[in-house]
């Protein structure tokens, strides 16, 4: 047969005949429904998934109510960590990145937990901040300006501290002054006056001694999944040998609010590895009320936030 002949068969081709029982109706009701579900899983695995923002903390680039999507795509989205609605862990695998996160990205990831927890109370919970500090990079901030590598930082569109009765920043927490949950543990910082703090990136060696074991614990326990740093009189033990010095394993971000004075973020908690990070923030979807509850649902549409819907996130 010509190639002339095969073509003109295929575009003759009659399609399959649809089904006309009801039996072969729902089966194939159900068979498309399935294919729907198997794609629209797919796409919010790898591609695009939405989150919703119940904290203050990027105000006001994102504020409370924001239905924001995520681009998982960009940064080399994984499959599913956890099994659905459990915090059960699955293996899983990354897919290549088409780029790093870097500063002045908004950053979704996944909460490392409190600063000196092994691993969160919940599981899977996404945050979402802005990229202040990447693998290598000085973080500090003074008199609550921040500097990265010496310079300082850009400041973001909408930043938000506050204020004052007359308009006027309140003064910001002295340096020298100690706010004790801050990141690290044992550092004489508050969250105005902050650092300098070096962000281990993949492959960096750093002393490690008596005097900053604290500093790097809760890290260093992560990277290994279980509690290895200890101290045996004077010497510093990981996972059993006496060590000197320790090299990362993972490449770490400094991540933080754009409402600066009402976010708990990187200053408290710590660093974010480069595995916890879930996508970028692109754009808000829509926008509501989110304390009007769905038993009210014409005042919860009401709420629609017009200049919000399909706002690209910058």
């Amino acid at each position: 047969m010509s190639f002339q002949e095969k073509l003109k068969n295929f575009f003759n081709k009659k399609e399959k005949p649809k089904p006309t029982t009801i039996v072969g109706k729902i089966a194939e009701f159900f068979k498309q429904l399935a294919f729907a579900g198997i794609a629209a899983l797919l796409i919010i695995t790898f591609i695009i998934q939405n989150t919703r923002i119940p904290t203050g903390s990027m105000e006001d680039t994102i504020l409370v109510g924001d239905f924001v999507l995520v681009n998982k795509f960009i940064y080399g989205s994984s499959s599913p960590r956890y099994i659905p609605f459990t915090e059960v862990a699955l293996p899983f695998f990354t897919l290549p990145a088409f780029k790093e996160p870097k500063a002045k990205d908004i950053v979704v990831f996944e909460y490392p937990g409190d600063r000196d927890q092994l691993e969160p109370t919940e599981k899977n919970i996404n945050y979402v901040k802005r990229c202040i500090g990447t693998p290598g990079d000085t973080v500090e901030i003074v008199d609550k300006v921040v500097f990265v590598n010496g310079k300082e930082f850009w400041k973001p569109p909408f930043i938000k501290y506050y204020r004052g009765q007359y308009g006027s920043y309140l003064r910001p927490a002295p340096k020298g002054y100690v706010e004790p949950r801050i990141f690290p543990k044992g550092m004489a910082w508050n969250e105005d006056n902050y650092g300098p703090l070096v962000i281990p990136k993949k492959g960096m060696k750093i002393p490690l001694n008596l005097y900053n074991v604290e500093q790097w614990r809760t890290i260093i326990d992560r990277e290994y999944g279980k509690r290895v740093v200890e101290l045996n009189g004077n010497a510093v033990v990981v996972n059993g040998i006496p060590v000197s010095s320790y090299t990362f394993k993972k490449d770490y971000y400094f991540m933080m609010g754009d409402n600066r004075d009402d976010s708990l973020d990187s200053r408290f908690w710590g660093l974010v590895p480069r595995d916890a990070v879930v996508g970028e923030a692109f754009i808000t979807l829509f926008s509501w009320d989110r304390d009007i509850p769905f038993s009210e649902l014409f005042k919860l549409l009401g709420s629609i936030r017009p200049d919000r819907v399909l706002k690209l996130l910058h």
